[in-house]
This record gives C-alpha cells, structure tokens and sequence, in this order.
C-alpha cells in the first residue's frame, strides 16, 4: 500500500498497524540492534513511485522500517514523505547484480543499490557445520526471530 504520511491521521495510522503491526518499544529496538536501515539509494522503480520520485531534482532514497509484521519503506518526493507498506506475506526480495535489491509488492517494486554497510541488513549466509554450501536468507526475518516466530516471505535470488 502507497500512501503519504507526511501528515499525522489517526485513521491512516490504524491502518499501517493493522498491515505492519505497532512500532517495536525501546527495549525491543535495543534488543533487536535496531529496526531501520541506512540510507538507501533508488536505482528504479514502478512508475506510480517512479513520477513521484521524478517531481524533484533531489537524490532518490529510502530507509526501511521493520515491523512485528512486515516492513515500512519511506522515502521523499518535494516535500512530502510517502511509505510503501508491506506486510510480510506479501513481500517478495529479488537479489539482483551484485549490489541491488528488488522489493516487491502487489505491483510495487523498488530496486536500491546497497553499498558495503547495508548487504547485511538484507541477506546473511548462514552455513550449517560440515555442509559446503550456503544458503541465504533476509536477515529481517533473522533479526526479528531473536524476539519473535519467524514472518513468512518469499525470496528469490536472480543471480549474479
């Protein structure tokens, strides 16, 4: 769900949580080492975001907030702040070329470019003991599962 929320509506606002659930408490931030990410830069883009994004000459980036049931990903056009909304169960990652990532959503799609500091914060190669190969998965999912069961998303890598 796009939607702008450089305004405060309580009725928006009960919307977001009923999709994406409350904001993580202080203690549950600190426990999780964090719910945001850095500074994301956007290579491209759906086109209702693409001519939001193309309104001002400013860099295009986002930063992503996780939540107890899906993510948050914000970004400005002007000066106004829009989120696109995304339960877990509806979120798709594609790994792309060595430094992009795709999120998807019912038609939405965002593709960033990650630099050295935000690879972790999207995949993390987990390798079981005596095993060759590596498999890997969002590390969202991983942070999330030190407090809570683990949200259901797909991932699918696209190569390299």
């Amino acid at each position: 769900m796009l939607t702008n929320v450089s305004y405060r509506d309580p009725k928006q606002e009960q919307v977001i949580t009923d999709l994406v659930g409350k904001p993580f408490n202080l203690r549950m931030r600190l426990k999780l080492a964090g719910v945001g990410s850095p500074k994301l830069h956007i290579v491209s883009s759906s086109p209702k975001i693409a001519n939001l994004l193309l309104l001002d000459n400013n860099h295009d980036v986002c930063n992503i907030e996780i939540r107890p049931k899906g993510i948050i990903v914000r970004f400005r056009s002007l000066l106004e702040t829009f989120a696109l909304v995304i339960p877990f169960y509806k979120l798709t990652i594609f790994k792309g070329k060595s430094t992009t990532y795709a999120i998807h959503s019912e038609g939405q799609k965002i593709e960033i470019q990650a630099t050295k500091n935000t690879h972790s914060f999207f995949f993390e190669d987990y390798s079981p003991k005596g095993q060759v190969y590596a498999k890997s998965y969002i590390n969202i999912s991983a942070i999330i599962q030190r407090a809570l069961p683990p949200p259901s998303c797909s991932i699918v890598d696209k190569g390299e």
